[in-house]
């Protein structure tokens, strides 16, 4: 399903749904398509928002996860978003924590699902093997349990990314920045309630990662979905979306 970004100010986003508002951020190579069916699903009783992270665009000294999560306090106060509902996937969680920190009271509720923060394995640190499509073919199907969900336009995507040098530039100083910025101690403070939704298959964030998160934020739940790797709301939506649902109900 297609859907209209739209665009004010500075700011490039999805905008679905009435009710509480949903903030979704996407990761490294996200797309705004990873998080479709969350659209679809919540956008029934929630307000949706998807900001398009300016990663490939941003100056880059400004190429940090603490550059992004300035980028997101902007979006917030210019579309005067209160009381969030907060989700973050791989880059786009640990943006999410480093927004909460400064913003604590203006969060109901945060969700992660393969979170960086703590340790993560990828492909961004170094420069990809460019003109390489089944290198990269490969290392997009690392990210999930099954290699069938990196579809060939998702594959497409990534590989053109990777071969403009502006943007292969900028993912490696955004990977590298995010490997520093380590939150353990930070993570301590997090009185927020809190989800984790984790792939029991990553071998990007390990379920051992997830372990650590939750033992380091207070008020946490974790939940594990099978057969899944880095990206539980692409590769099993629907078992995301019920976590996900019936916890937002209260029902955890």
């Amino acid at each position: 399903m297609n859907y209209k970004i739209q665009t004010y100010k500075e700011f490039s986003y999805i905008d679905e749904g009435k009710g509480p508002v949903m903030l979704l951020l996407h990761g490294l190579f996200g797309a705004l398509s990873n998080w479709s069916t969350v659209i679809e699903h919540f956008s029934l009783s929630y307000r949706v928002l998807i900001p398009i992270m300016p990663i490939y665009v941003m100056p880059r000294n400004k190429a940090t996860v603490d550059g992004l999560a300035e980028y997101i306090t902007g979006f917030v106060q210019t579309l005067e978003l209160h009381n969030i509902i907060l989700l973050g996937n791989s880059l786009g969680g640990h943006v999410a924590l480093v927004y909460l920190l400064d913003h604590r009271e203006n969060v109901s509720h945060l969700v992660l699902t393969g979170s960086s923060g703590l340790f993560e394995s990828g492909m961004g640190g170094t420069m990809p093997r460019r003109n390489d499509y089944q290198y990269i073919k490969k290392k997009v199907e690392f990210t999930f349990f099954s290699p069938t969900t990196a579809s060939k336009e998702l594959v497409d995507e990534v590989y053109s990314i990777v071969n403009d040098n502006s943007k292969a530039l900028r993912i490696i100083s955004m990977a590298k920045a995010a490997c520093r910025h380590n939150l353990t101690e930070e993570l301590k403070t997090i009185q927020n309630q809190t989800l984790l939704i984790w792939g029991l298959n990553d071998v990007i964030t390990p379920p051992e990662v997830a372990h650590d998160f939750n033992r380091l934020i207070k008020n946490s739940k974790l939940t594990f979905i099978d057969n899944c790797g880095h990206a539980p709301m692409m590769e099993q939506p629907e078992e995301f979306n019920r976590i996900l649902g019936k916890y937002l109900d209260g029902d955890s």
